[in-house]
């Protein structure tokens, strides 16, 4: 789907403020409601604006533990990739799952309340999934930089 200037700014706003009214954002932008909303829901259907959500304060809500995972996959369980991505995206601790190029093969970030519900979630979660070979873990110290808005510009 192309992208105007129109819908280019509309994302940008939405970004930064998905609970804006469609009136609000119709002034901001300088078009009426009704075309803003039009706008907006052929944005939603297109894809282009998968979802609307609240984003949390991890700490402030008991998850004091954030950690980057790092997995190699054994080469002889390689036919079980499907299985293997199947079963990391479901466990409600990671929070990013990612397949990688190179000499590993999935990053997670994962967020948990504390070091005894990560020991739990090594040893009783994510060493159970078959062909798994080696689990490395770095801990944040430090968020500097964390955000989910996209820089869309006009091509």
């Amino acid at each position: 789907m192309a992208l105007d200037k129109t819908d280019i700014k509309i994302l940008n706003i939405l970004q930064e403020n998905g609970r804006i009214t469609n009136t609000k954002l119709a002034a901001e932008i300088g078009i009426s409601p009704p075309a803003m909303l039009e706008r907006v829901k052929r944005l939603e259907a297109s894809g282009v604006i998968k979802k609307y959500l609240a984003l949390l304060d991890r700490e402030k809500t008991g998850f004091g533990l954030m950690a980057i995972i790092i997995i190699s996959l054994s080469l002889h369980q390689i036919s079980s990739l499907q299985q293997v991505k199947e079963r990391l995206t479901i466990l409600e601790e990671v929070l990013e799952c990612y397949q990688l190029t190179g000499d590993v093969d999935f990053m997670l970030k994962v967020a948990v309340k504390d070091m005894p519900s990560y020991t739990a979630f090594i040893n009783d979660k994510l060493s159970s999934i078959p062909g798994i070979q080696n689990i490395r873990t770095s801990f944040v110290l430090d968020t500097l930089k964390s955000t989910t808005k996209l820089l869309v510009k006009a091509e």
